[in-house]
């Protein structure tokens, strides 16, 4: 099987996976005001995932698949476009202060 190791566990992904991650995506659903079923629904992910994987997505324990985190890049910001994925996956970058958040009145 693709993606299994002979000892039968699951190989281990080589990727690095962003450490503030799991703060941010909490942090944007405390900005916007939202309990987790409402974050779903704002998302439009009802179909992709159940309201237990928020939790444990600011947890740290599940990441979002693309998808998802591009949900969240669009509910950030004002345009819908996703244009705040960068900040929210990479750990050097800050969310903006105010969601959702205008980028044409964004200092870098």
């Amino acid at each position: 099987m693709a993606g299994k190791r002979k000892s039968g566990r699951p190989a281990k992904s080589k990727r690095r996976k962003p450490a503030r991650l799991a703060e941010k995506l909490l942090q944007i659903r405390i900005q916007l005001g939202l309990s987790q079923g409402e974050l779903i629904r704002r998302l439009s992910v009802e179909d992709k995932i159940e309201r237990d994987y928020i939790s444990k997505y600011e947890r740290g324990i599940l990441e979002p698949t693309l998808d998802v985190l591009l949900a969240y890049a669009r509910a950030v910001s004002t345009t819908g476009h996703g244009e705040f994925l960068e900040a929210i996956i990479d750990d050097e970058r800050n969310l903006p202060k105010r969601m959702p958040a205008n980028p044409s009145k964004l200092g870098t």
